[in-house]
């Protein structure tokens, strides 16, 4: 039997699930980029936060499903740098999903309904030394459009982010 992606938007009951994929996914993206102490508070971090976002309406927060298991989130709205412009200011999969089509399922989730918002453009920040990541969005249709800037996440180097946009389908 095939496997089924299915996307649903958040509810009240998603903060562990939205926890649990956040500090699992930021911790191997992310965590090699950090000092031990600050990847550690931030998986932690990660894995509490969800409760209170979902709580003050979880709006724009989506859920990807493989066989019904909850396995990539995205939380996306305007930007907060660019009017009139989309932004996705979160993307995570669970390592568990990874190369199943889960996160591309979700992707054209979030940008049809950026477009349905009225958006013609979205874009997002990830940082410079992820491959994958970069790779990912490339090939979903993103281009990195030359700016960067640094992000402190503590303790430790600052860390390189790109971004990168892509015009909404159907717009």
């Amino acid at each position: 039997m095939p496997d089924v992606i299915t996307v649903r938007p958040a509810g009240p009951g998603d903060g562990d699930v939205l926890g649990e994929i956040h500090a699992v996914s930021w911790g191997v993206s992310h965590g090699p980029f950090c000092a031990p102490g600050v990847a550690a508070a931030g998986v932690e971090e990660r894995r509490g936060k969800w409760h209170g976002v979902v709580a003050e309406g979880g709006e724009g927060i989506l859920l990807a499903c493989l066989n019904g298991r909850v396995g990539a989130f995205a939380r996306f709205g305007g930007s907060t740098s660019r009017a009139g412009v989309a932004e996705i200011h979160t993307f995570f999969a669970h390592p568990d999903v990874w190369g199943k089509g889960v996160a591309r399922v979700l992707l054209m989730a979030v940008l049809e309904r950026a477009r349905d918002a009225g958006y013609g453009e979205v874009h997002l920040w990830t940082l410079r030394d992820s491959a994958q990541a970069r790779r990912f969005y490339a090939k979903n249709g993103f281009a990195e459009t030359g700016r960067t800037h640094d992000h402190d996440f503590g303790e430790g180097p600052l860390l390189a982010l790109v971004e990168l946009e892509r015009a909404v389908p159907g717009r």
